[in-house]
């Protein structure tokens, strides 16, 4: 298992709307999600970032992550998202949510 920590900007102005969307999000982006070999998936919010973390279970990451960005239905709800979403502007070529450095971790 891997642990992946990233961010993102929140446009002030999407914060309520982000919230709502993701206080029900679409069965097929979570069916998606588990699909792909993430688990224990959470995003927080503070001062117009977001901070997501997940755990990856597969064996080929890259991979995984190809066929969800190849879902139909996780397009659809990307595209709902990204309007709201401000890329750091550090972040690597290809990224969209700006990939972090786990310096700590404990059970």
């Amino acid at each position: 298992m891997t642990r992946y920590g990233m961010v993102i900007g929140l446009k002030p102005e999407a914060e309520q709307k982000y919230k709502e969307h993701h206080a029900a999000v679409w069965p097929g982006v979570l069916e998606t999600i588990r699909a792909c070999n993430m688990r224990n998936y959470s995003i927080f919010l503070h001062n117009h970032m977001l901070f997501g973390y997940f755990e990856y279970h597969g064996t080929d990451y890259a991979a995984d992550m190809a066929k969800m960005a190849a879902d139909k239905t996780t397009q659809e709800w990307w595209a709902l998202m990204m309007p709201m979403q401000s890329p750091l502007p550090e972040r690597k070529k290809g990224e969209w949510w700006t990939a972090m450095e786990e310096v700590f971790h404990v059970d």
